[in-house]
C-alpha cells in the first residue's frame, strides 16, 4: 500500500500459477490485475511482467513484505540512477538467532558476489529488462540468471529491507535449506537442468 500511496506504484499483478487457496479472492478484492499461468517461477514472473504497462517493474513474492520506507528509495534510484537494477536487503520475519544467522550470510553473499536471490526483490526498468531478454520461463533459479546477465556493475542492493516468510527455513531447518539452496545453486553454475533443480527444491 505504501507505494500505491506514494504513488510509485500504479498497477499490481499477481502472476498465479494454479494456487488452491485464496490468493485469487484476495487479489481481486484488492483490485489486482490477475495473470494465469502454469506453474513455475520463471514462467509467472515472466507473464506477470507481460502484462505490466509501466516503464519500471518490481517484482516480488508472495511471501514478501517491503520495510516500510521502501519507496523513497525505490524512487530515489529510479529517479537518479535509472541504468541500475536493486533489489533489497533481506531479512526474516523471525527474530531468532538461527533466523539472524542466516540473514547475515545472505548479506555476505550480496555485498561479496552481488547475487541477491528473488525473495530480495526486483527493480529495474522496462527497457532495460526488455533489453536483457527478461526472466527465462525456466522452473527455478530465473532469479540467479536474469542477476547474472545484469552483472554487478549494474545491481544495487538498497538499505530497505525486503522481509520473507521463514516459514519453510522453519519446517526443514534453516542449517539443512541453506545448505541444500547452496548445492542446488552450485549444481546450476556447473549445467544442471533447472526442472530437476526444481523437483529437489519441492
Amino acid at each position: 500500500m505504501e507505494g500505491a500511496w506514494s504513488g510509485l506504484v500504479c498497477e499490481v499483478i499477481i502472476a498465479d500459477g494454479g494456487s488452491e487457496d485464496e490468493t485469487l479472492e484476495i487479489a481481486d478484492e484488492a483490485g489486482c490485475e490477475i495473470v494465469r499461468t502454469e506453474r513455475g517461477r520463471g514462467l509467472q514472473v515472466r507473464a506477470g511482467a507481460a502484462a505490466a504497462r509501466g516503464d519500471w517493474l518490481l517484482f516480488l513474492h508472495a511471501d514478501t513484505v517491503l520495510e516500510t520506507g521502501w519507496s523513497k528509495e525505490a524512487a530515489h534510484l529510479m529517479r537518479h540512477h535509472p541504468a541500475y537494477a536493486a533489489a533489497f536487503a533481506f531479512a526474516f520475519d523471525d527474530e531468532s538467532r538461527a533466523a539472524r544467522r542466516a540473514a547475515f550470510w545472505v548479506g555476505v553473499r550480496c555485498r561479496i558476489l552481488k547475487l541477491p536471490y528473488g525473495d530480495q526483490g526486483l527493480l529495474i526498468a522496462r527497457a532495460h529488462y526488455d533489453a536483457l531478454g527478461g526472466y527465462k520461463a525456466i522452473a527455478l533459479m530465473e532469479d540467479v540468471d536474469i542477476v547474472r546477465r545484469i552483472g554487478p556493475r549494474r545491481l544495487r542492493i538498497l538499505k530497505h529491507r525486503a522481509v520473507t516468510s521463514s516459514e519453510k527455513y522453519r519446517r526443514s531447518g534453516y542449517t539443512r535449506r541453506a545448505a541444500r539452496n547452496l548445492w542446488l545453486l552450485a549444481r546450476f553454475y556447473l549445467g544442471a537442468d533447472p526442472d530437476d533443480l526444481a523437483r529437489a527444491y519441492d
